[in-house]
């Protein structure tokens, strides 16, 4: 678990900027994420969008 502080919360306001997206949550979830991880989520679109967007190479299961 990792506090959502300015440094990281700023991130995510650029991630959801390049992203087109605005749940912060799902920002900062994909920001502390690592290649590889599973990410759990209801929303599998908005997160498989910034991870792109990131980067990031996640599994992405849908809940």
């Amino acid at each position: 678990m990792r506090a959502v502080d300015e440094r990281l919360g700023r991130l995510a306001g650029e991630l959801l900027a390049a992203a087109g997206a605005r749940d912060v949550v799902d920002a900062s979830l994909v920001l502390v994420a690592e290649h590889g991880d599973s990410l759990f989520t209801s929303d599998p679109a908005d997160l498989a969008q910034l991870a792109a967007s990131a980067g990031l190479h996640v599994d992405i299961v849908q809940v």
